[in-house]
């Protein structure tokens, strides 16, 4: 409970220390490029790290734990979905949702990456066996899957398009101020310049923001029961990851890594995470992977209910 206490002023200072340094490198890379200086580009990847920072606070703002404030939070996070295309309301309600449901098995399938038990895959037909393959591709996964994301998937309000009139205002109202503000950059400076830096820091912080979504949840010891045996605090504490980054990523990442203590509560601001795990030594041991670690996480693609663990696909066919 103490952690969980926001504060104002350093909201607005996390705030200031991304914004700016984001803005202020797309306006470096636009008058380098202007000038014919196109090395200007290699500034659109720190863009794209404070973008995904953004989208983070957006996160943080979503689960009312940024200012602390309900009404402040939920309006700083509507203007950031703006630049990070992420209809900000409807993606609260997913978000929600994945956080009640994360590690049942019973409940998969809104706000998480889909995964299919060992029996579930088998029981499939060939093409769709192929379709789950393609999915778990890493390069779908972390290529074609977060460009579709945030520029096609998030224009409709995917998961809750039967949730009433919210999901659609959120949705619809975010695309018609996205539409406005890539207008006028346009007629501003132009389309090719306009692409050539928005572009790439649109998909370098999409991929970022997939991964470290995907690792938080997709790691070899992760958790996933079916109820009574499932807990939401076993569920939270176990079915995520501490990603052990060094600490400029844990910065520029805003502590997301440290997944398994937001789980457990998710009203703890992202600049009090580092504190609980200083506090509570004992977290650091449950469920670390360092980064090497994560990238074997990509071929585990099945939960094997026997084992109780995830598997990869040449694993599921020696068991077969």
């Amino acid at each position: 409970m103490p952690y969980r206490r926001s504060n104002g002023w350093r909201g607005m200072f996390e705030l200031g220390v991304t914004i700016v340094p984001f803005a202020s490198l797309w306006v470096l890379s636009w008058v380098l490029v202007a000038n014919g200086q196109y090395w200007g580009l290699l500034f659109t990847i720190p863009a794209a790290g404070f973008l995904l920072r953004l989208f983070m606070i957006q996160h943080d703002c979503g689960h009312g734990s940024f200012f602390g404030h309900r009404r402040l939070d939920d309006w700083v996070g509507r203007v950031i979905g703006i630049l990070t295309l992420t209809p900000y309301d409807c993606w609260r309600r997913t978000h929600a949702i994945h956080h009640a449901s994360s590690g049942n098995l019973d409940a998969r399938g809104i706000g998480d990456v889909k995964t299919l038990t060992v029996a579930e895959y088998r029981a499939l037909g060939p093409w769709a066996r192929l379709g789950y393959w393609l999915y778990r591709h890493p390069a779908v996964m972390f290529g074609i899957g977060p460009l579709y994301l945030f520029v096609i998937q998030q224009r409709l309000p995917v998961g809750v398009m039967r949730g009433g009139a919210m999901p659609w205002v959120s949705t619809m109202s975010t695309n018609v101020a996205i539409t406005a503000v890539v207008v006028a950059l346009i007629w501003i400076i132009g389309i090719v310049p306009f692409l050539l830096i928005q572009l790439p820091i649109v998909v370098m912080a999409g991929t970022a923001g997939v991964w470290l979504f995907y690792v938080q949840h997709q790691f070899e010891d992760t958790h996933w029961s079916v109820k009574p045996e499932w807990e939401f605090e076993n569920a939270a504490l176990h079915g995520s990851s501490f990603y052990d980054l060094p600490k400029p990523l844990h910065w520029l990442t805003a502590n997301i890594g440290i997944h398994h203590v937001h789980h457990i509560s998710s009203r703890v601001p992202y600049y009090r995470l580092q504190q609980a795990l200083r506090d509570f030594p004992e977290l650091k041991a449950i469920g670390r992977i360092s980064i090497l670690e994560s990238f074997k996480g990509v071929r585990l693609v099945l939960w094997d209910e026997a084992q109780k663990r995830l598997i990869s696909f040449r694993e599921a066919r020696a068991l077969a």
